[in-house]
């Protein structure tokens, strides 16, 4: 159990090494998911290209949602954004930088995927072998199929198995032409993603580093504040729960001991160390709008008065100039016992 835990705080303490490691095991479940995917195309042509698109974008949208769901801290976003504001004003930029990350780490597996999806080609292929050009890879004067006709021959490109228009095109010109563009597509997509990730890793820094360090700086006090609060919730509830058990068999010994004529036991010594834990509050109800204050009104963040301004000039930048109090007077009453 020990183990268990230890590995459980290790987690806490490193977590966004740990949520890095989720991302990266999740784009590894993409790409098994999509290898270990039976894909089987309708060949039809009124339902080719949903099933195509369908597989193409459904699996990054679940993937991309669940990336949220693994992270802890959607709820902490969720809470922050929706809390009252109090005593502590909400700044927008901290939100959005929350937001940002985590909808980076949660893109990393659709990225994969549609990545993965457009090199292999099968879905374009299904999706989009009723457009193939007649005129540049096929017979397209067939004097004996109409319009509709060759729509549906054109829908049984991706089954070999059942594809009767060798005469209109060849099935292998086909693929090869939709697999082409398709990894065409894919490869356009990782060099688009790539690009985008090196500017913002690169150019993220130039453009206002004091607004991105003051909100990272809150973010993580937002996080660190929650964990915290989280583990003084825990601990008074186990001091509560140990006096108020302490308390019942106390009060069963008593009642015992009273029956039998007998001088009651004392109580153990770790009983006044767990009631100080309880910092005043023992009852439910106290305890109860002692969380809804929390809730509703956080306390400011402000620990200190300001500093006073210093030579070097950081010190107090911003507030009006203060001005010097007035000497005090002293006076000094001697008494004579003459």
């Amino acid at each position: 159990m020990d183990k268990f835990r230890m590995i459980f705080q290790f987690f806490q303490s490193n977590q966004e090494s740990f949520m890095n490691g989720i991302c990266g095991i999740m784009a590894l479940a993409s790409t098994q998911m999509y290898s270990a995917f039976d894909f089987s195309c309708p060949c039809l042509p009124q339902y080719n290209l949903a099933y195509g698109l369908g597989i193409l974008l459904v699996p990054p949208f679940i993937l991309f949602l669940l990336g949220f769901v693994l992270n802890n801290n959607i709820s902490m976003l969720a809470e922050e954004w929706r809390r009252p504001r109090g005593r502590r004003g909400k700044d927008a930029a901290v939100l959005r930088y929350m937001c940002c990350s985590m909808a980076q780490r949660a893109m990393i597996a659709p990225v994969v995927w549609l990545s993965v999806t457009l090199l292999d080609g099968k879905c374009i292929t299904c999706a989009f072998c009723t457009s193939v050009p007649l005129e540049s890879l096929g017979n397209a004067s067939h004097p004996r199929l109409s319009q509709g006709e060759v729509q549906r021959v054109l829908a049984r490109i991706p089954c070999k198995e059942i594809y009767t228009g060798q005469q209109l095109i060849a099935s292998e010109v086909a693929v090869r032409y939709l697999r082409c563009i398709s990894q065409a597509l894919g490869w356009c997509f990782v060099l688009l993603t790539t690009t985008l990730a090196f500017l913002v890793r690169s150019l993220r820094p130039c453009f206002s580093q004091a607004a991105f360090l003051k909100s990272r700086y809150w973010s993580h006090y937002i996080d660190i504040e929650r964990k915290l609060f989280d583990e003084t919730c825990a601990e008074h509830a186990r001091s509560f729960a140990k006096v108020c058990i302490q308390q019942f068999f106390e009060g069963m010994s008593t009642d015992l001991e009273a029956a039998r004529c007998h001088l009651p036991r004392k109580a153990p010594a770790d009983a006044g160390e767990a009631a100080k834990k309880l910092l005043g509050i023992t009852d439910q109800g106290t305890m109860n709008m002692a969380l809804k204050s929390w809730h509703r009104c956080k306390p400011p963040l402000h620990l200190h008065p300001p500093a006073p301004p210093t030579g070097n000039g950081w010190a107090g930048e911003g507030q009006p100039p203060t001005h010097p109090s007035a000497p005090r007077k002293e006076t000094a009453a001697y008494y004579s016992w003459v």
